[in-house]
Formats: structure tokens, sequence, C-alpha cells
């Protein structure tokens, strides 16, 4: 759940040059393949899905890096979500907190597409946030907005146009992601925006300066379509806007000219774009409350899709332990940990992230 904003400049411009092009549509593969590849993910449902269509809608969700850390386990009338701890993100997430986070978008996309298609149940959280069972039964199919959502949804690093939302589509976002266990804030005033914009600033400073923070970025990052797709997984440059590199020159030409300076005034300057920010924040600092923290976030996201708003998360002012407490104090919840940082309001459509197939994430 953390964002990857890439500047490569004329300097990477250059780099290309030297590369030479013999072989380079080999290398990298096409945007045009690649959108088909996105496509077929997002296929809509067929009108009885099995359990293997359910979850590839449940792997929509977002999640951190989009290492995509989970497995999923059938059974008669259940499907698991379990932890996938090969696919932790140690230095920017130490308490595989983004993780769980990360379970609970995915639960959220299941159960709303299980329910939509008619297999209406509930989501068990278990006490010590091992495992998440959406366990269902067949029944009578409940129409829902969000499902179309789930295949539209993404995380969109862009600059967005700075027009604010409408009271009723705050309200809106407001209700949907309003669950036990989770507090939500809303920050639309632009004081207050400027503020948590600084906050977020030296979070990215501190970030973008740390050798083994950039090593791990980078090791997600998908420079081109064909390793994107190759993969399943991971940050497609192509999402921020940025050109194909073959694989071979995406690490130096990132080591070279990704810097915190040019990624702080991104940053800001996406900020300042943005119609508002949510604070997400649990109530107890445990497993099965992040994952509550993650259906909630899901649900905003999917009803801001709906609203034909964008988000993305800035999540800075969390990963770096020493800014929560004044975070949490900007946002009038002094003394708690905040969890997650989202940036909303209307802007472009960028290319999809990858996904692995539902065949490689289910157990057998």
């Amino acid at each position: 759940m953390n964002r990857c904003h890439m500047i490569f400049g004329a300097g990477g411009a250059l780099l290309l040059a030297g590369a030479g092009v013999l072989g380079w549509r080999a290398s990298v593969g096409s945007m045009a393949g690649y959108d088909r590849y996105a496509t077929r993910l997002r296929a809509p449902l067929p009108v009885d899905p099995g359990t293997a269509d359910l979850i590839r809608f449940a792997t929509l969700a977002a999640n951190s890096h989009n290492t995509q850390p989970w497995r999923f386990r059938v059974g008669d009338g259940m499907i698991d979500i379990l932890p996938d701890l090969s696919r932790a993100t140690p230095v920017v997430d130490p308490d595989d907190h983004h993780l769980f986070i990360s379970l609970g978008c995915a639960a959220e996309n299941l159960s709303v597409a299980a329910m939509a298609t008619g297999r209406p149940g509930e989501v068990e959280i278990d006490p010590g946030g091992e495992r998440v069972r959406y366990a269902f039964s067949a029944g009578t199919a409940r129409p829902d907005p969000l499902l179309a959502a789930i295949a539209l949804r993404q995380s969109t690093r862009a600059d967005y146009d700075g027009r604010p939302v409408p009271a009723a589509g705050i309200e809106a976002l407001w209700q949907a992601a309003e669950l036990p266990g989770v507090r939500v804030v809303f920050v639309t005033d632009r004081a207050q925006i400027g503020r948590l914009r600084d906050l977020v600033v030296t979070g990215n400073e501190a970030q973008m300066t740390d050798p083994a923070f950039r090593a791990e970025l980078k090791h997600w990052i998908r420079f081109n379509p064909r390793d994107a797709m190759a993969s399943g997984d991971g940050l497609l440059s192509a999402a921020t806007g940025n050109p194909a590199l073959p694989g071979f020159l995406g690490g130096p030409v990132f080591d070279l000219f990704v810097t915190a300076a040019g990624e702080n005034g991104k940053v800001a300057r996406q900020i300042a774009s943005s119609a508002g920010i949510v604070v997400f924040t649990a109530e107890r600092e445990d497993k099965a409350h992040w994952i509550a923290v993650g259906r909630a976030c899901q649900r905003f996201a999917l009803t801001a899709t709906a609203l034909g708003l964008k988000h993305a998360f800035v999540n800075q002012p969390v990963e770096v332990a020493h800014l929560r407490p004044e975070l949490a104090a900007l946002i009038g919840e002094a003394g708690m940990r905040p969890d997650i940082v989202m940036r909303f309001g209307y802007g472009p459509t960028l290319p999809f992230s990858p996904r692995r197939p539902a065949e490689a994430v289910i157990l057998r």
C-alpha cells in the first residue's frame, strides 16, 4: 500500500539512447499487450462464478507494494485468506502491519463479489488475525454497485484536478468506510491538508535517503510490461508515466535519477492537487484490527471508484514511526496509531497494476 513515484528525466533518456534499439521490443514488451493482459484479469464475473472467479476478484484488492501477500484455501462453504509471509516487506513494514491490512482489503472484495453473485455469507476474522474466513451458503444474489468498481479500482499515482468533492460524496465515502473497530477522519480543509502534506514530505525524505528502503522498493518495481506480466506482481513503472526500460537498465536508472528532492516535489504537488485526505486508525493495535482497517479502506476505495473518484496511498507518516504521534495529533487522534493515509480527488485513469492468476494463489 505504498506509493512509487519515479522520475527518470533527461539522464534516463540518454541511457535509453545508448542501449540501442535492437531487440528493444522483445526485452520490454508492449503496452498494447499489457493492456490486453490487464483486461483479461479484470473481466466481469460469469453469471454463476466458481470459487476461482471469486478469488480472482479478491486479488484485485489494494495491497502493499503490490506484493499480493495472500494465499487462499477453499473448503466446503468457506474460503480462507491466509498471510503469505514470503511476500513481506520488512523494511517498510517491519511488523507486517500493511500485510494484514492487505488481507482485509482482499476479504472485502471477496465478500462484495460473493454476495452480489448468490453466495451470501459473513467475513470472520480469527481473533489472532492469522486467518480471514468468508463463510457462505447458496442464496439469492444481492446486486451491489461496488461489484463493478472492483475491476476498475486502482491506486492512481498522478496529479488530480483539484476539484472539491460534493458534500454528498464525502458522506457516501464516510458511510462506506464506517466499520466497527475503525476510526475514519476526513481532511478537506486546505490549511490542514498543507500540514499533512509537510508530514508526508518529511517521511518521504527519510525513506528516499534510506538505502535499505530504496533497495526494497526497487526490488518490487517492474520496469517494463514484459517483466510485469511475467511476475504478475510489483509496481509497474508505466503506471507513474515512466518509459519502459529493460530490467538491466531499470535498476541503474532508478539509482541515478530517483532522488529524494525530486520525489518530495512530486508528492507535495500531488497532495496539493487532491480534493482531500482520509486517515484510517484501528481502535487497537493487533492483526485482527488491522484486517478490519483493510476492509474499511477497501470499501472507501470501491465507493470512491463508483463515484468517479481516484485515490492513492500516501503512507509515509505511518511508515516512518517517529512521525505517527504528530500525524495522530493532527487528525485529533492523539495517543492512537494511524494505519492508512489516502488522498482522493478527480484524476486520470492509468495502466492497471499486474496480478497473479487465481491458480497461483490457491492452496492445493
